[in-house]
């Protein structure tokens, strides 16, 4: 129960001052214990309030001081908390990246957004709840214990038996909680990966007639998730009744045994106050755990997903140094083979080719054949099984480099735009940049025309929740974003693709001055784009089966020939 806490970063000195001031606030309860039990018992005995005003301002001291020390656990739990939230969301948003697209479609968009928002929020508030109630049930219990032992050995006992039962079956039922809150949090995620992905999907379920069957499936995956909830919620509740019944019936029991021996002589008012006051003291740290273990579950679970993302196994690290590309920089792939996991056949195999200076490559290929997995490779998304990849002759397993990747603009087959406006959208490589340099790179882009028609220009809304931007239009905030970045390195997966003849047009011609100077590398099904390459790459079932200039392929009249003659008669 709370393992994951103990791999936060400086838990263990928050938990020691936590103790420290846990037992200091036990001291005053047991004081304002005491102090109660002995003004109750002498003005039972007959004394006048005026002579109890010195134990009485004892007593309220006592009383201050528990209730302050409370305060200041939970403002430095509450900051730690806020604190070690979004340190975790940083460092699993920056892991996030480092993975890659590939990572991140595995894990689904939907999940992300869930788990960066709602899950770090929920993780605050376990942390915030947790660590105090977990000082508190450590330190309170046997403290207030130890004390009632001093004053009645039978009461001691009867609390000594009645706790751990308490304790027991808080296990119990917090195990069953935990079961159907991985289950909750499991349906969650699907409901909130169905919800992103029919949001972005509507339009087409729309134009389709598809939309009324959707809202079904809709509804039957918020019914699962409402079911789970409930059920969720019925062992918290069962949990709740459990802590309170067995609470009632060990103060009961010691009520008992101290009402009959206080008629028999046996012990006098005062000890017997003392124990009935502190008894309740001794069961509300573990009360209070429970209840907040159940409200908090949710944010237990996103915190070990947070952890999990953050220590997923990533590339080994290699001492290759990569340059500033340059036009005498060379990169060679040597035999590369890529197997991605569940499937047979190798997704790259053997791939060798090389590179020097600043070209244009193309990579062509039917759907399936590798292109996109290249380019993964290239933006060091992901690493070779077999071969080597080669830089001035350094060799390494990988391109995953601090220095390769602040030199890559890599532009997805479908860019996504965040809910911000425009100009931070452009901006999202460079947040610092200037309004003066997005508008020149709006302008370069050909976006000029699009801003004019918003009502807000650059500082309209975009994204999810805000307005909707076409496939073209995207592509262009694509655009942008490098233009305004102006790296040396370009990857570009399919930039065209799923756009109309008038559109690609449109884009091609803002995509190729972007071109000069540049490493480029880009896959596309779209042969015309290789009229501008310098070279192209052929790829066949993960396997380069023909590479050079579009001239000399062209008159081989292998695959790449029989390619284009296939598109050039869909056009025709």
């Amino acid at each position: 129960m709370g393992k994951i806490l103990f791999l936060l970063p400086n838990v263990k000195k928050v938990l020691l001052f936590l103790m420290l001031f846990t037992v200091l606030q036990g001291v005053a309860t047991i004081m304002q214990a005491k102090w109660l039990a002995e003004v109750v018992t002498r003005l039972f005995e007959g004394e006048q309030i005026k002579q109890l005003s010195f134990i009485i301002s004892i007593f309220l001291t006592a009383f201050i001081t528990r209730h302050l020390i409370k305060l200041v656990l939970s403002k430095t739990i509450d900051h730690y908390a806020a604190q070690v939230a979004s340190s975790l969301k940083k460092d699993a948003l920056e892991k996030c990246f480092a993975l890659g697209p590939r990572y991140a479609g595995k894990f689904g968009t939907g999940n992300l957004v869930t788990l960066f928002i709602d899950g770090a929020k929920q993780f605050r508030l376990y942390v915030a709840l947790f660590l105090p109630k977990l000082a508190g049930m450590l330190v309170v219990p046997p403290l207030v214990l130890i004390y009632i032992w001093t004053l009645d050995r039978t009461s001691a006992i009867i609390l000594l038996l009645t706790l751990p039962i308490l304790i027991g079956f808080l296990a119990l039922l917090g195990l069953a909680a935990k079961k159907k809150a991985d289950k909750q949090w499991s349906t969650h995620r699907i409901l909130s990966n169905h919800f992103v992905d029919s949001l972005r999907g509507l339009e087409t379920l729309k134009y389709l007639g598809l939309s009324r069957k959707h809202a079904r499936s809709i509804k039957e995956v918020s019914e699962k998730y409402r079911k789970s909830t409930m059920g969720t919620l019925r062992v918290a509740f069962l949990s709740s009744f459990a802590l309170d019944f067995f609470t009632m019936l060990g103060i009961a029991t010691v009520a008992v045994f101290l009402g009959l021996r206080l008629v028999e002589g046996e012990i006098t008012l005062m000890p017997a106050l003392t124990i009935l006051i502190l008894a309740p003291e001794i069961f509300l740290p573990v009360r209070e755990l429970g209840n907040d273990y159940h409200a908090t579950l949710n944010g237990q679970e996103a915190g070990r997903k947070l952890l999990e993302m953050i220590h997923t196994p990533d590339f080994q690290q290699e001492k290759a140094i990569v340059p500033q590309w340059s036009a005498q920089d060379k990169l060679a792939f040597h035999y590369l083979t890529v197997n991605h996991e569940g499937q047979e056949k190798n997704s790259l195999h053997r791939v060798s080719f090389s590179v020097k200076g600043k070209k244009k490559i193309g990579i062509v290929g039917e759907s399936g054949s590798g292109k996109t997995t290249l380019i993964d490779v290239l933006g060091g998304f992901l690493e070779g099984d077999e071969g080597s990849i080669e830089i001035n002759g350094e060799v390494m397993t990988h391109l995953k480099k601090t220095e390769w990747q602040k030199q890559l603009y890599y532009m997805p087959q479908h860019p996504h735009l965040f809910h911000d406006t425009l100009a931070n959208n452009i901006r999202f490589y460079q947040p610092d940049a200037s309004m003066e340099a997005v508008e020149r790179a709006v302008e370069a882009a050909g976006l000029k025309e699009v801003v004019a028609l918003l009502p807000n220009g650059l500082n309209e809304k975009i994204g999810e929740g805000g307005r909707e931007l076409s496939g073209g239009q995207a592509k262009r905030v694509a655009l942008a974003r490098a233009f305004l970045e102006e790296r040396s390195i370009l990857l570009l997966d399919e930039p065209t693709a799923q756009l109309d003849v008038e559109t690609e047009y449109e884009i091609k011609k803002k995509i190729l001055p972007l071109f000069k100077d540049k490493l480029v590398f880009m896959a596309t099904h779209r042969l015309h784009w290789m009229m501008e390459m310098d070279f192209i790459l052929m790829l066949e079932k993960g396997e380069i089966v023909e590479s050079g200039t579009h001239q000399e392929l062209m008159a081989r009249r292998g695959s790449y020939y029989h390619m284009v003659c296939l598109q050039m008669e869909g056009v025709s």
